[in-house]
């Protein structure tokens, strides 16, 4: 009898480990409890990340590069450990107990970060003048270093499992609880983007009003309620059970391949290993046609047990995991495609940041957070999401008869936006400096006589092409990996986040090193008034131009072999 008819989910057991009764698990509740933990999570790092760059500067005394690769190499850290974190749910933890786990490590970077920003001694003295300021010695990067990079490694445990345990309380094999699960995406990307409107609106003024302390403080708080919270599901839960490493399996294809890769494939593909049920079982196709090798059975591949034997996946491979991988390997030119645009993500949290630092903005009697400009950008990904959910999409069923853009014209989109993000950014730039270069040196705390709101532009464009690439990158690494792999995919998706904060990082280093090397301060200067930033932005919006190209490529690529698929699929 099928899960459906008898009331059970069918690759789904409970907090017992007996089989999930679909009444009384899963569905909305459950997936609710599960995205509160993630609204906190973006409360917190992204509190910290918009604003981090300021304290660096203007309280550790950094100097404005150096400021800007802290936080992007922090964020990226946090988005590469999700592959550790994924790791650790397939093959020993499961996805529930990873994001409890790691959730109260995050809880703990927040609670020492909360105190280093608190204890006098852990911050250099305040400067009177350029010459009296002295930046943070090692002991105080030290214990800062720490919080953060407990941060991420609580960051990246948590999020490489969360939207994985929560797909996980709906059923694909139920039509009504499948386009829940289609739902669930939309919500899941919009309610974080509300955790990162409060982290960038009432978390930075707290921080720059009150305190940081008292702001990092409430994140901690935050955390450990929301832990409360996502542990009193514990009986709605529907958990799935592991399959065990899916790094490990690939390897196992990979090496097999190579071990027999002077062994003639037979001409028919009938004749290669399989056992997979037929639910679980992937056609054959034609492409990376060497990794087939994996699945031809020669002598020595099966381990007596017993009265039987087993074939040893190190010696032989299914054709449904040799499958799984050429899955995998589909993903990785997209993969590699999309990672600029996080590196011009990178920059609205970092140089527009100390951009808006300089300019005017204060509005009536109130003035506004630097770290506070990036609400537009938020602002951004929710309009873009409400306008395409409200419109682009009826429109779109009316008129080509599919609901929206595919994942690959999301992914393009993001891509544009973000190219001109970086050439509006470029354009406010020169603006500002020439502004600065007619009024001279200014006081030491005042601002230049332009209008901070023109760096809306660039806020605005970037965050409407996260909104695109965001989920289409989801719904990409998601739908078209294997069941098996969904929190590897996961986590390989987020690698882009990852990979695009620590080329950012990079390309200052390169760029401050390359333009600097002639006895000037280069484009990157210390302070960004005597720098120029705008050719560095510039320099992005070429990189972006060339990587589209290269992008349309890979994507009329992936649509052949979406067609090649579909027809070995028919037959």
């Amino acid at each position: 009898m099928d899960g459906k008819m008898s009331g059970t989910v069918a690759d789904a057991v409970n907090y017992k480990g007996f089989p999930a009764d679909r009444l009384k698990t899963g569905g909305w509740v459950p997936a609710a409890l599960i995205l509160g933990i993630e609204i906190v999570e973006r409360l917190s790092t992204m509190g910290i990340a918009v604003n981090l760059v300021t304290y660096l500067g203007d309280t550790m005394h950094l100097p404005s590069s150096n400021s800007a690769n802290v936080v992007t190499d922090f964020l990226g850290t946090s988005f590469l450990l999700c592959l550790l974190g994924g790791f650790l749910a397939d093959t020993f933890l499961g996805r529930f107990r990873t994001i409890v786990i790691f959730s109260f490590i995050q809880t703990l970077g927040t609670g020492t970060l909360a105190l280093s920003t608190k204890l006098p001694g852990l911050r250099p003295p305040p400067c009177h003048s350029n010459e009296d300021c002295k930046e943070a010695n090692g002991l105080q990067m030290g214990i800062l270093y720490l919080a953060l990079y407990l941060i991420a490694l609580g960051t990246g445990g948590l999020k490489s499992s969360v939207s994985g345990f929560g797909t996980d309380q709906f059923d694909e094999n139920d039509e009504a609880e499948k386009t829940q699960m289609a739902y669930f995406f939309n919500r899941f990307f919009f309610f974080i983007s509300l955790g990162t409107l409060t982290a960038v609106t009432v978390l930075v003024y707290i921080q720059d009003e009150i305190g940081r302390s008292i702001a990092y403080g409430i994140c901690t708080i935050s955390m450990f309620i929301a832990i409360l919270v996502i542990l009193s599901g514990t009986k709605r839960y529907r958990y799935k059970k592991s399959a065990g490493s899916p790094i490990v399996n690939i390897f196992q294809v990979l090496v097999v391949a190579v071990k027999k890769r002077k062994m003639d494939l037979p001409y028919d593909y009938g004749m290669l290993h399989e056992t997979s049920s037929d639910s679980s079982r992937i056609r054959h196709t034609d492409q990376f046609r060497c990794l087939d090798k994996a699945a031809i059975v020669a002598e020595g591949d099966f381990v007596k047990y017993g009265s039987g034997s087993a074939p040893n996946p190190w010696k032989l491979c299914t054709v449904t995991r040799v499958e799984e991988v050429k899955m995998m390997i589909r993903l990785l030119p997209v993969w590699a495609t999309t990672i600029l645009f996080w590196t011009a993500y990178a920059q609205m949290i970092t140089f527009s940041v100390q951009q808006a630092s300089t300019m005017e903005r204060s509005v009536g009697g109130f003035k506004i957070p630097a770290g506070s400009l990036t609400v537009f950008f938020v602002l951004a990904i929710l309009l873009t999401c409400a306008v395409y959910d409200t419109l682009i999409i009826p429109f779109w069923k009316k008129w080509k008869g599919t609901p929206g853009f595919t994942d690959l014209q999301r992914m393009a989109l993001g891509l544009i936006l973000s190219t001109f993000g970086m050439g509006a950014a470029a354009l406010v730039e020169m603006k500002r400096l020439s502004v600065g270069k007619s009024v001279g040196e200014v006081p030491s705390g005042s601002t230049l006589p332009i209008s901070v709101f023109l760096l809306i532009p660039q806020f605005f464009l970037v965050g409407s092409g996260e909104a695109f690439i965001y989920t289409g990158q989801l719904d990409f690494f998601i739908t078209r990996s294997p069941k098996s792999m969904k929190t590897m995919s996961t986590g390989l998706f987020l690698t882009t986040l990852a990979l695009g904060f620590f080329m950012s990082s990079f390309l200052v280093s390169v760029v401050k090193k390359v333009t600097g090397s002639h006895g000037g301060e280069g484009w990157l200067a210390d302070d960004i008034d005597h720098g120029r930033l705008d050719l560095f932005y510039a320099l992005l919006a070429i990189l972006g131009v060339i990587n589209f190209v290269v992008y349309l490529i890979v994507a009329a690529w992936n649509k052949k072999d979406d067609k090649a698929t579909e027809m070995v699929e028919v037959v």
